[in-house]
């Protein structure tokens, strides 16, 4: 078997190979052609018998993370990846990971993400789930807002409703703006808005736009949305400035004539709207899954390159079994800035890179991997100063789809 990459000419096969594995086939021409017109094929991977069978597939596409502090980093995030039902378990996986991950090291990357079908595969390749997301579903008969007492005045603004094709530079634009400031979240590249690729609002799906415009007319939210079935009102997501804006569009959704029901998808953990409704048990979570994984590739660079918001040493043993690597680094943060540097200190926590993954952007507190036993915490004070170090301004959410 050879891991080999992948051009232009082979994206056909790419695609048809990448559905065998999942036995399944791809969709009518138009409709794959705009879905995976977005794959990189300079970062595509084909597994070849000896023959030049292709027998697996893989894929990284240049995305940007935002990491606390509203640092954007370059991040590829892994798709397309399937092996042959003829040809599991025989270390094409494993094989195509290995490349992918030194190629990333090889552009100068330093970290690599996924969204993974599977929760039990890519941990053993170092990642770690890093954000989660679910659903709340509200009847519009228990959509009453409560009325808190000192409640802040609404924010200026109006909503104007837009079908999707008549404010595309709109979307692009604000939720470029939106992931710039929340941890977890990935770009969009120009080209996904262009060619459509992806799930609505990237794809050119109809959908109806509530955009929210600031008191001088700049958008500056909004959110897509579709009335299905017997009246229920699915929001594929909401974009905003901040929690004023997304309360006013909330708001609007929760309005809506002839809706029994909303459905807003890929929300954040820690959303507010349960607490903003009358009835704190309107708002129905469902669906919790993990989203976006992380994988650390450089742990000096990693933990530099975030912001932090508390001042504090930490030194760090962390083991890497796909990469053949251990170390222990000293973590120090002053004034938001972090340095890491290797040490003989005696190590304050002991965990997997992939643990490390899970904490990096905040979302998952390292007092909880210590208690799940995935994290060895060497004395008492040590899960408690590292929740302290690693939380981010707000928890991490990633809505983009690839």
């Amino acid at each position: 078997m050879e891991i080999r990459p992948t051009t232009e000419q082979d994206r056909d096969v790419f695609i048809d190979t990448l559905f065998a594995a999942f036995g399944r086939f791809p969709e009518p021409p138009a409709e794959r052609d705009r879905v995976w017109s977005a794959l990189e094929m300079d970062r595509a991977l084909f597994a070849v018998t000896a023959e030049g069978r292709p027998v697996g597939t893989t894929a990284a596409y240049s995305f940007e993370l935002t990491l606390p502090g509203s640092v954007v980093t370059p991040a590829p995030g892994v798709t397309a990846v399937g092996v042959l039902p003829s040809h599991r378990r025989q270390g094409v996986l494993t094989a195509m990971m290995r490349h992918h991950l030194d190629d990333a090291r090889a552009r100068g990357e330093f970290l690599s993400v996924l969204l993974s079908s599977e929760a039990v595969i890519y941990r053993r390749f170092g990642y770690g789930p890093a954000t989660t997301t679910h659903r709340l579903t509200v009847p519009r008969h228990q959509a009453a807002f409560a009325v808190p007492r000192g409640a802040a005045v609404p924010v200026p603004g109006s909503i104007e409703v837009l079908r999707r094709a008549e404010c595309a530079e709109i979307l692009e634009d604000v939720y470029d703006r939106y992931r710039r400031t929340r941890p977890g979240a990935l770009s969009r590249p120009h080209h996904w808005w262009a060619r459509g690729a992806g799930r609505p609002p990237v794809s050119p799906a109809s959908r109806y736009v509530a955009v929210h415009r600031d008191a001088d007319g700049v958008p500056d939210g909004y959110a897509t949305y579709v009335i299905e079935g017997a009246g229920t009102l699915t929001v594929d997501e909401t974009i905003a400035a901040d929690d004023a804006v997304a309360t006013a569009l909330a708001r609007f959704l929760l309005d809506h004539d002839l809706a029994t029901e909303v459905v807003f998808r890929q929300c954040p953990p820690g959303h507010p709207l349960r607490w903003q409704l009358a009835d704190i048990r309107a708002a129905r979570a469902s669906d919790e899954t993990d989203w976006l994984w992380v994988r650390i590739l450089d742990v000096p660079r990693a933990l530099t390159a975030r912001g932090w918001l508390t001042d504090g040493e930490l030194v760090l043993e962390v083991d890497d079994p796909f990469a053949g690597e251990h170390g222990r680094y000293l973590l120090t943060v002053r004034d938001g800035k972090a340095e890491c540097v290797p040490t003989d200190r005696d190590p304050d926590l002991s965990l997997d890179v992939s643990d490390l993954g899970s904490v990096y952007l905040g979302g998952t507190a390292p007092s909880t991997l210590v208690r799940a036993g995935h994290i060895r915490a060497h004395h008492p004070a040590a899960p408690l100063l590292a929740d302290a170090l690693f939380r981010a301004e707000r928890e991490p959410h990633c809505l983009h789809w690839f």
